[in-house]
């Protein structure tokens, strides 16, 4: 690594070591070309990974993340993928965000898979962060689809005005195209926290099925 790549480390280590949910003593950080991230390494619940992940995104500079971390479960969290499944049912059922009649659950060596369709891509959000915290989950395939209401003519138009309203971004930097649902977004953002807040404008918009984020974070 260079010298700037050795600084982003440094970054990303000190915000997992900042938060105490990670564990960050069993994260390792790698830079690579582009300033991609990789994590590796051991910790003890799928919440931490996911934690790490969410740790380095929020780091400036940073363009990608790989998240290689890999999850061993204490003998102590250890469930059987039965009582696993019973748990995620309980835990979407119990979530007003999610329409868990809408959704099917399957466990299999502690990896949940979820399928289905939703109505809204924060729905689909919502189930799945109402089950990475369970005890038990070494894993999560999100197959759930968005099938949306019929897609308003001026959905670009609702997207750009959602861009301007938000207070990180610079939406004249930021280009829309939406198409049958799909919303394709172009354009140079800041940093990986504007890029999700431009994703996270564009499904909130009524008719959205697909997002493609072809938004560069500049060095």
């Amino acid at each position: 690594m260079n010298a700037r790549q050795e600084a982003l480390q440094a970054e990303v280590l000190a915000e997992l070591s900042w938060d105490p949910t990670i564990g960050a003593t069993t994260v390792q950080v790698a830079v690579g070309p582009d300033d991609v991230v990789s994590l590796r390494g051991v910790v003890r619940s799928f919440a931490q990974k996911i934690a790490a992940e969410q740790g380095a995104k929020r780091v400036k500079g940073v363009h990608a993340v790989v998240n290689d971390v890999d999850v061993k479960l204490p003998s102590s969290h250890e469930r059987s993928d039965p009582d696993l499944a019973a748990a995620v049912v309980r835990a979407l059922e119990w979530d007003v965000m999610v329409p868990h009649d809408r959704i099917k659950v399957t466990v299999s060596d502690g990896w949940v898979r979820l399928e289905g369709t939703v109505d809204w891509n924060y729905e689909r959000a919502a189930a799945e962060d109402a089950i990475h915290h369970l005890m038990g989950v070494r894993g999560i395939t999100n197959r759930i689809e968005v099938t949306p209401r019929a897609a308003a003519g001026d959905i670009e138009r609702r997207i750009e005005d959602a861009l301007k309203r938000h207070a990180t971004l610079e939406a004249k930097a930021i280009e829309v195209d939406a198409n049958r649902g799909k919303v394709v977004l172009r354009g140079t953002v800041h940093s990986w926290a504007e890029r999700d807040a431009a994703e996270a404008a564009a499904w909130a918009a009524p008719g959205v099925a697909v997002v493609e984020d072809d938004l560069k974070v500049e060095s």
